[in-house]
């Protein structure tokens, strides 16, 4: 599994390995709260589209900003829009979220990663002076400036070892110990964690001699993931973020809309009873989302997943007659998206009628989360409409 940047960055801080303090935000409401809660005037800032891909930069996904103007043009260029670079598809992968960052003055890019050798049995830790966008072209054109050093995993590494490879850096002075802190707390996450690849690059050294983690790929071990929880969680966070597979989004008809009220219902004549009623007490549909009669955990949180980051929405109405789909199924699912993305920001109202609605009703009033839970239709429409206008006043 590949964590994104911001949950590399997370688990490196858990090591107290250096990185930045930076800002997720997962909705245009998160920059704006970002721009407002901050001195803009401490930038410039280095604002990072999150796709677990490499590249980024070279293809607009990283961008350096001055002011609030800027930030606001990124994010809205690229949140909810796929970023295609050199080593993703040709439709690209899809901007879930972005990471603003502190921008540095940097005197110098290292690289660093640790990895498990399965032919040698053995932890391998490399490093170059040539960090940066390059290093690809630096392994493969000028293989003798990567410097390497091996670890065994039953005994795991000594600081000498790390001092050793930043002699070979050409790293002097208080640098050298800085650095091999840096790989030794590096190599204990990576056997801790039952991780396959930490790679830091670029590992920066500012102007004032201080590393910093400026960007991080990690890698788990599919096989060990039952054994940690933490990156357990992080999966299933991960999963809501990547698009299903072409088989499970043939049970999903999703057609967007011109309204704000995002819609989530099974069954395609429930869909469209439920969009008629919505304009008749003055609403506006965001979408047709049908999830179909079987759809399991994962379809549903990707399309209550989906609608969330459709900026347009500035409400949800989730609509379920439950037959083959329980009731308690989509409850669960509404409550893992919405405690994974902290999603208090927008009106949420739940129609559960049918298999398992009491399971279901009860598991999202016990959430405590931001959810009016129904069994009556048209309450729950007159909620949702009631929502938006409250909403679009309190803009206004």
């Amino acid at each position: 599994m590949n964590l994104y940047e911001y949950q590399a960055k997370e688990l490196l801080i858990k090591y107290n390995l250096p990185v930045l303090k930076g800002y997720l935000c997962n909705n245009l409401i998160d920059v704006e709260q970002f721009i407002s809660s901050c001195n803009i005037k401490n930038g410039p800032w280095v604002i990072k589209c999150q796709i677990q891909a490499g590249g980024r930069a070279r293809s607009g996904g990283v961008c350096i900003v001055h002011n609030t103007t800027d930030i606001l043009s990124f994010s809205t260029k690229w949140l909810g829009n796929s970023l295609i670079t050199y080593q993703t598809t040709d439709t690209g992968e899809l901007v879930n979220s972005i990471l603003i960052e502190p921008s540095v003055k940097i005197i110098q890019e290292l690289y660093l990663s640790i990895l498990i050798d399965r032919d040698e049995s053995q932890i391998i830790c490399m490093a170059s002076t040539q960090g940066g966008t390059n290093i690809e072209n630096i392994v493969q054109k000028t293989p003798d400036l990567i410097h390497k050093i091996t670890i065994n995993p039953l005994v795991g590494i000594y600081p000498y070892q790390g001092r050793i490879l930043a002699c070979k850096l050409g790293l002097s002075g208080v640098k050298i110990n800085q650095f091999a802190k840096i790989v030794v707390d590096a190599t204990h996450m990576l056997l801790k964690n039952d991780l396959m690849l930490i790679e830091i690059n670029p590992l920066a050294v500012t102007d004032n001699d201080q590393f910093f983690c400026l960007d991080a790929k990690i890698i788990s071990d599919h096989n060990a993931i039952f054994r940690q929880s933490e990156l357990l969680n992080i999966c299933a966070i991960n999963k809501t973020y990547n698009t299903l597979p072409d088989n499970q989004w043939d049970s999903i008809n999703y057609v967007p809309l011109d309204g704000n009220i995002g819609c989530m219902v099974n069954g395609a004549g429930l869909a469209m009873a439920t969009m008629d009623v919505i304009k008749s007490l003055g609403g506006m549909p965001a979408n047709f989302l049908d999830i179909g009669g079987n759809a399991n955990k994962e379809c549903i949180m990707s399309s209550f997943y989906m609608i969330l980051k459709d900026t347009k929405v500035k409400a949800i109405l989730v609509n379920i007659f439950g037959g083959i789909v329980c009731c308690d199924l989509v409850a669960d699912s509404i409550i893992t998206v919405l405690s994974a993305y902290n999603a208090t920001y927008i009106p949420v109202v739940v129609r559960l009628e049918g298999n398992n609605a009491a399971l279901g009703t009860n598991r999202l009033i016990d959430s405590k989360l931001n959810v009016v839970v129904t069994n009556n239709l048209v309450y729950a429409i007159q909620q949702i409409v009631t929502a938006v206008k409250l909403n679009n006043a309190n803009i206004n």
